[in-house]
């Protein structure tokens, strides 16, 4: 059989001069300051988001533990007192043969999205108990991430 003969080229090769090897100072720089401005729009809009997103999970975590509390309510007869506090959910009360739980597999679940304990009240001032978190702030009041979450 017949060889066929194939020819290799040679792709020119290209010189570089020191100005196109790589980035300027300028450019770089151009790109950070870019990039600040755009972390400095972006991360006020970030943390707000952060907040009430915060204030939202202890909203829905009050909502979680008053449904919790009412069915602690249904098989035992009555609401934790003060003294069993949001812990009886978690361990038998004194005297309680009909008590169901634990109710919650954790503590973790007692604490608010600020590190704080749910504040616990029976009977409640606003309703048949009351539970809430006093808000980023730990004081009463406020707005915002300060505002305070409640189940009344």
């Amino acid at each position: 059989m017949g060889e066929v003969a194939v020819e290799h080229r040679k792709c020119p090769e290209r010189t570089y001069d020191d100005r196109e090897a790589g980035f300027t100072l300028v450019e770089l720089l151009v790109v950070l300051v870019i990039l600040g401005l755009i972390v400095g729009l972006a991360a006020p809009q970030v943390m707000k988001y952060v907040g009430t997103s915060k204030t939202k999970a202890a909203t829905m975590q009050v909502e979680r533990l008053s449904s919790i509390l009412d069915l602690f309510r249904l098989d035992v007869g009555r609401y934790p007192s003060v003294e069993e506090g949001l812990e009886g959910l978690l361990k038998a009360p004194a005297l309680t043969p009909s008590w169901n739980g634990p109710y919650l597999k954790k503590a973790d679940a007692l604490v608010d999205p600020w590190g704080r304990a749910y504040e616990y009240r029976y009977p409640g001032k606003n309703g048949t108990f009351d539970l809430f978190s006093l808000g980023a702030d730990g004081k009463e009041g406020g707005d915002g991430e300060d505002q305070d979450v409640t189940s009344w």
